[in-house]
């Protein structure tokens, strides 16, 4: 699994960052919650199981720096932090930003998986790390796709209105981005509990 994860993990990064899926959903709210959820929930935990354990994963040789849920605030801050509408519109505008917006996504996203399911994790740390940044996206998607008006400056897709585009974006980040999460803390929650039965 190992040596078909990391170079997955980087086809994702790749189609996530160019080619037709930029092509299909161009600048708007929801191409960039689809690039922002690829990177932090599909690309990052790929990635992240192909180098735990390997001399990249930074999480091993500091392991009290980089616990999962130190890693998992750190998570919080830049997820959130990028969706205010200042950053957030500052990315949408400028490609330099554009791009520290998209490399904090994924060295927080890498940083949290690593943390949470390498072989330093043990115990109920990652599973708690997981669980909370599951929670954290399904409120931040939820707030906006809910939200009364738009929050942004970005352009819309798919003959959407700039409303219903940020809706749609917001279900994407709720959907995905929770998902992603929850299972990686249940798939973590039942190996625990096979190693309990074992010991």
């Amino acid at each position: 699994m190992r040596g078909v994860a990391l170079p997955a993990g980087i086809g994702v990064l790749a189609l996530a960052w160019g080619g037709p899926l930029y092509a299909a959903l161009g600048p708007s709210f929801t191409g960039g919650m689809v690039r922002h959820m690829a990177v932090v929930a599909v690309a990052a935990p790929l990635i992240a199981i192909g180098l735990s354990g390997s001399r990249l994963d930074v999480t091993t040789r500091r392991p009290r720096r980089t616990g999962p849920i130190a890693a998992s605030v750190l998570e919080f801050a830049a997820v959130w932090g990028w969706h205010l509408p200042g950053p957030h519109n500052a990315a949408s505008g400028s490609l330099g930003v554009r791009a520290l917006e998209q490399g904090c996504f994924l060295a927080a996203g890498l940083l949290l998986w690593l943390a949470s399911i390498g072989p330093g994790a043990r115990g109920a740390g990652g599973i708690l790390a997981l669980l909370l940044t599951s929670m954290h996206m399904t409120l931040l998607g939820a707030l906006l796709t809910l939200a009364p008006r738009p929050l942004y400056d970005h352009e819309a897709c798919l003959g959407l209105t700039v409303l219903e585009d940020q809706s749609l974006g917001g279900v994407v980040m709720l959907l995905v981005g929770g998902a992603a999460y929850l299972t990686g803390g249940l798939v973590l929650a039942a190996r625990l509990l096979r190693e309990e039965k074992t010991a």
